[in-house]
């Protein structure tokens, strides 16, 4: 895996499926992305939606861009997250089920808040 972050201008129908709430952000600006390199060899480009922390370990979730910079699957990467001494990021993969549960579950509340502060609610 790449571990450098680019910024990548998003197209603006891609607000409705990256889930990043840039709808008040500078279009010029885009959002941060990462180029993946998977087990096969194939390059994937995603958009970096948050990384969050559960405990003391942190996470990152994904969103992997076709060509046209945009995402029709809905379908979102976790992975575990840290820095090395040098400051760069490191992805890694959640290899035990119970611990994947946990970062979905975690960042399913994510994205909750996320949508309850967009329209105004109350986070809890």
């Amino acid at each position: 895996m790449s571990d450098e972050f680019t910024n990548s201008k998003c197209a603006p129908s891609d607000c409705a499926t990256c889930g990043l709430n840039c709808g008040g952000a500078d279009p010029e600006e885009g959002h941060s992305t990462i180029s993946l390199t998977l087990e096969d060899d194939t390059e994937v480009e995603c958009a970096i939606l948050t990384v969050f922390p559960i405990d003391e370990q942190e996470y990152i979730a994904l969103l992997p861009l076709d060509e046209n910079g945009q995402n029709q699957s809905g379908e979102v990467y976790l992975y575990r997250f840290s820095r090395t001494e040098n400051g760069d990021p490191m992805l890694a993969n959640i290899e035990d089920d119970a611990e994947y549960q946990a970062a979905a579950t975690a960042f399913d509340i994510v994205l909750d808040n996320a949508r309850r502060a967009e329209e105004g609610e109350t986070l809890e």
